[in-house]
């Protein structure tokens, strides 16, 4: 069983982000809700409550389909950090001129699986 979770125009740059997301990338759900838990990173928080909610997912879909639920089984098999729009802000800067702040945004997208899903 797969289950998917996006969070969409986070505010937190991609870059930072995708430090965030390499942590847990391969890694089984309760582990990595635990690793982002006490992560340092700011774009950990968000991150946590997206694969939350992968889990969360999964679950209404076992529901669903009638499947035995398993959460200790559930890993994270895709997880990637797209670009998302970049809000551009100007600075004043000395002489009349002035300086551009680009504000970027990231998409998070974190898929889990089973372990019966990713031998298919």
């Amino acid at each position: 069983m797969e289950a998917k979770a996006i969070a969409r125009h986070l505010r937190v740059t991609p870059m930072k982000a995708r430090r965030v997301v390499n942590l847990v990338r391969g890694k089984q759900a309760n582990e990595a809700l635990a690793i982002l838990q006490f992560a340092q990173q700011g774009a950990s928080e968000p991150v946590y409550k997206l694969v939350a909610s992968a889990v969360a997912n999964a679950r209404v879909k076992a529901d669903r389909e009638g499947l035995a639920f398993n959460e200790d089984a559930l890993f994270i098999s895709e997880a990637f950090v797209d670009e998302g729009p970049t809000m551009k802000r100007f600075q004043p800067r000395a002489q009349g001129r002035a300086g551009r702040i680009n504000k970027r945004t990231s998409h998070v997208t974190v898929v889990v699986a089973t372990e019966e899903e990713e031998g298919k």
